[in-house]
């Protein structure tokens, strides 16, 4: 047992009750005996003393032995109840025991309360074990019922993302597109402005959703933490709501790390929102970043965690605070105490799932009326911050004359690529799916030079044609586009072939078409200056077959 085994014992004699003490020490049972002698007190000692066993001798001044057994029926019927008496008949002794007694025991032999003590504690020890158990289970049916809904969810996320994205590409490229058109000083160009900035919001959410599902792959990259909590605390402001008080302290230096920023956000958006949840009344929220350095083990830590320097992320709040019940739980998977409604119960566990994985550590401060406080360790890193291949260059694309085919099941797609790619001097030969690009393709395969297509289309998908023109073109390059995260990293390793994740800008798109065609330029070049043995060059995709 978890505890020493607790007894009340119905004895006028101390003497008796120290004798039983010492046997059942003798015995190996750990036991801790309170020795009553009235009715009341016996009462008071199995209801508030929460008794494993009562025993009780038959005859006691205070409480006779019918008396004390029909109050311990009422009061603890599931407790074990021994009469410990040398004065009780055998038609009485039977009588006790087709009432529901364990046992009777005479003090001249009370060597054999040992067995039927040790029995009872077996016996406990089994129920204890089915409970917990039975309660095992349960969590388990719980777990699998959340399971079972993140993974719909996942399903929901995925089969929507790509649609979403479609959308999402639109809208990001015709803002993109007004937004080159028209002068700085324009009346609508704000308007214009955030409505791309609501679209990069929604691409955001979209990462989140398919990052929380398991259907995004991860993105490491170096990054500033400085830059991504500036941009991101505007959507912080409004997550919060007005009644509590934001601050946002950067730190002086540029403080990087390496990991996928939507890791971050979705750290930074989980503590903020269970802070904003701890202050119902409203209440003061400061997110804080500097650096630090760690010679210690955080409370929450990877067991390979070194020292050395860190960036430590604070998010910290004036709300009602953690008890210990609650601390101990906090990150456990679907534990909440926001009601079935208000929570998931996997916030902070997504955290801490997040932070180790990332070689990061975490503490927590917290306590009832005092607000909460987390600490998250980040390694720092003092390389180059990474830049995103679909950002933007900040300079106009280079125009180009090449010719393209671009095939695309999604017209308002279609037609966002094609204008922008024929406004930049492309030649746009353009198809609504793979079998219909195979028979547009045909009279312009001499000149082809890019196969810039969809992945996901009805009847032929991307790669099945690109691989079939290839058979006719193998110097022919392709830009694959998608809206499936699943797909990124198709083309990983070949030159002349590049992936765009959806949702882009135009200016994205058309920096990686001209990107794609100069690289391959330039590795036909090199390859024709050192063939010098040779009266022409290789035949490519700039020239007719």
């Amino acid at each position: 047992m978890k505890h020493p085994l607790r007894i009340v014992h119905l004895e006028h004699s101390g003497a008796d009750s120290e004798r039983i003490g010492v046997i059942l020490a003798t015995g190996g049972i750990a036991c801790a005996i309170h020795r009553v002698e009235t009715e009341r007190s016996f009462t008071i000692g199995i209801t508030d003393e929460r008794a494993d066993l009562i025993l009780a001798e038959f005859n006691t001044p205070g409480c006779d032995g019918d008396r004390a057994f029909a109050v311990a029926r009422k009061a603890a019927s599931h407790v074990p109840f021994i009469f410990v008496s040398s004065s009780i008949s055998e038609p009485v002794i039977t009588e006790l025991l087709n009432r529901g007694v364990t046992d009777v025991i005479p003090k001249e032999a009370l060597g054999r309360l040992i067995p039927a003590v040790q029995r009872i504690v077996k016996e406990r020890q089994e129920r204890e074990g089915r409970r917990e158990a039975e309660e095992a289970l349960r969590e388990h049916q719980v777990y699998l019922r959340h399971i079972q809904k993140l993974e719909a969810v996942g399903r929901l996320a995925g089969g929507l993302a790509h649609d979403f994205n479609n959308l999402l590409t639109v809208i990001l490229g015709h803002s993109q597109v007004v937004l080159n058109e028209i002068d700085a000083a324009h009346p609508l160009r704000m308007q214009i402005q955030e409505m791309q900035n609501a679209g990069e919001r929604a691409r955001v959410l979209i990462r989140q959703l398919l990052m929380f599902s398991r259907k995004r792959p991860v993105e490491v990259k170096v990054i500033s933490l400085n830059d991504l909590l500036d941009d991101f605390e505007s959507m912080l402001r409004r997550v919060i709501g007005e009644d509590i008080q934001l601050t946002v302290r950067l730190s002086q230096d540029d403080l990087r790390i390496k990991m996928d920023p939507t890791f971050v956000e979705q750290i930074v958006m989980n503590l903020v929102v269970n802070a904003r949840d701890a202050m119902p009344e409203g209440g003061k929220l400061t997110v804080e970043l500097q650096s630090t350095y760690l010679d210690r083990f955080p409370q929450y830590h990877v067991p390979d965690l070194a020292p050395g320097e860190y960036v430590k992320l604070s998010v910290s709040d004036t709300g009602c605070g953690m008890s210990p019940e609650v601390q101990a739980q906090m990150f456990k998977p679907f534990f909440t105490t926001k009601g079935e409604e208000k929570g998931t119960g996997l916030g902070l566990s997504t955290v801490l799932d997040v932070v180790t994985q990332n070689s990061g550590g975490l503490d927590v401060a917290t306590a009832v009326g005092e607000g909460t406080r987390f600490d998250v360790y980040f390694p720092r890193i003092m390389t180059a911050i990474d830049v995103s291949s679909d950002a933007p260059s900040g300079m106009r694309p280079l125009r180009g004359d090449e010719t393209i085919l671009l095939v695309e099941d999604d017209e308002a797609v279609r037609s966002l690529i094609r204008d922008e790619l024929r406004k930049l001097g492309y030649r746009v030969v353009e198809a609504r799916n793979g079998i219909e690009a195979c028979l547009v393709a045909t009279p312009y395969m001499g000149r082809l030079q890019l196969l810039l297509t969809d992945i996901v289309m009805p009847g032929m998908s991307g790669t099945e044609l690109a691989r079939h023109l290839r058979v006719v073109k193998p110097a022919l390059n392709i830009l694959f586009i998608s809206g499936y995260e699943d797909d990124v990293g198709i083309g990983a390793g070949d030159t002349a072939m590049a992936y765009l994740q959806k949702p882009f800008t135009t200016e994205a798109l058309a920096g990686t078409v001209r990107h794609l065609l100069d690289q391959t330029a330039r590795g036909q070049i090199h390859q024709s200056a050192t063939s010098g043995d040779l009266e022409q060059p290789r035949r490519s995709a700039h020239h007719d077959i």
